[in-house]
């Protein structure tokens, strides 16, 4: 939808184009703002105006409405900047992939676009130059919710080659709704990976005041830079201010809080590091860098489900979706339970070959099914857990477990032994 033709000609008699700075009467208020373009959801008589806050409104237009323009645009054109790598810092390599940081403000318009190339991510952070040289590619710019397997390998297969080119580090911006997911696939196709690939996102958009896209990717090249830690992690606010950031582990971090800067947490798992605002980054146990190279085993099992029972869950209703898979998660009731009657339609997958997985639907602690009659009669049937391990992780896992393994019972042992940090036995009063 766009502007009624009668709006559409008052805005342009008066030379009122986006970009343009506006005082607007109307409703009995008056509002000063940059135009901003007409939004497909917006009424046709309705104009955005983008405020000193960096907050958006929306105003009503009718015919006692006064629209006078204050400022004209000044039409800038977009250029790549090229930047001489500085010696004694590390090299390393953004590969944009989407999602609410992959996106610049454009000050002429006001508008939120998304990012033309990786490189603008870079040149919107000045500040990252003097930690580390960096390149930049843009793999693909979609949202998280929807990568999927192939997006996954093709990612690991791109990280493997930068950090084979020589890379010390490589910063994968992304969106925030599925970074877990794509950070547990990592892990486990690339394995011992010998440098740090961190992936980083926003809550909060680059055009709002609150956004944490610019310190987000500053901590992250910081954590890289350091040469300290080798792995797959993620980097996001670990409190509601710019003054602490936390790296997770990737296949132990959820996304917690819907629009929090702090959203993320580390689950079982204290985080790898924490990274002060002004720079400082105090290091738990973790892999040190290695000059060895990278390997991408990108192979996965796509016929995967991850369910997650419920009180009543008839087994009727997802007979067809177990037996027709080749590998099944339940995020399970507790230590990992589900409702008895599902028992039967288990064991009979079980026989069938299908690798059924036990996990909590439970945020902290472990599945323990040794306990409880209906733990101890889903081991009978031939389901295993997988002590501590998130449930969206042991769906990734499985993936990739199965199309790494000869037959069932290998895929059953890859799952039950650590191989990225992702599951565990110990605990700390704090996790």
């Amino acid at each position: 939808m766009s502007y009624s033709e009668t709006l559409s000609k008052r805005l342009g008699s008066i030379g009122a184009t986006e970009g343009a700075k506006l005082s607007v009467a109307a409703g009995g208020k008056k509002y000063t703002g940059t135009l901003m373009p007409h939004h497909d959801f917006s009424a046709e008589d309705v104009i955005v105006l983008k405020l000193k806050s960096g907050y958006n409104v929306g105003v009503r237009i009718d015919v006692d409405s006064r629209i006078e323009v204050l400022e004209r645009p000044i039409p800038r054109e977009r250029t790549e900047a090229s930047v001489e790598p500085r010696a004694g810092l590390r090299n390393l390599v953004l590969i944009g992939t989407g999602g609410t940081i992959a996106s610049y403000v454009d000050y002429r318009t006001g508008a939120v676009h998304p990012a033309f190339s990786a490189s603008d991510l870079i040149n919107a952070v000045p500040e990252i130059r003097e930690v580390a040289n960096m390149e930049a590619r843009v793999l693909f710019s979609i949202f998280s919710e929807n990568m999927d397997v192939g997006h996954w390998q093709e990612l690991a297969s791109a990280v493997a080659e930068e950090i084979n080119r020589g890379a010390d580090g490589v910063v994968i911006p992304h969106g925030t709704d599925t970074m877990g997911y794509t950070a547990a696939a990592l892990s486990f196709m690339l394995g011992e990976v010998p440098k740090p690939v961190v992936l980083v996102g926003a809550q909060r958009s680059s055009d709002r005041p609150s956004s944490d896209a610019p310190s987000n990717l500053l901590a992250s090249a910081r954590f890289c830079a350091s040469g300290e830690r080798a792995g797959v992690f993620v980097i996001m606010h670990d409190t509601p201010g710019d003054d602490s950031f936390a790296a997770h582990i990737g296949p132990r971090v959820r996304k917690m809080h819907t629009s929090r800067r702090d959203a993320f947490r580390s689950i079982n798992s204290p985080p790898a590091a924490l990274i002060g605002g002004d720079g400082s980054i105090d290091f738990g146990p973790g892999r040190q860098v290695s000059r060895g190279k990278a390997v991408a085993r990108t192979a996965m099992e796509r016929k995967v489900v991850l369910l997650q029972s419920y009180p009543g869950m008839d087994p009727e209703t997802f007979r067809e979706i177990i037996l027709g898979s080749r590998g099944v998660v339940i995020a399970g009731s507790g230590l990992g339970h589900v409702n008895g009657n599902m028992v039967p339609l288990i064991k009979e997958a079980c026989d069938a070959g299908t690798v059924v997985v036990m996990t909590s639907q439970c945020i902290s602690g472990s599945t323990n099914m040794n306990v409880y009659d209906t733990g101890r009669d889903l081991l009978s049937a031939g389901a295993i857990s997988v002590a501590d391990m998130l449930p969206e992780t042991a769906y990734v896992k499985l993936m990739w477990a199965l199309a790494n393994s000869h037959d069932a019972e290998e895929a059953k042992r890859i799952m039950r032994t650590p191989l990225a940090g992702e599951m565990g036995d110990r605990r700390t009063i704090d996790v």
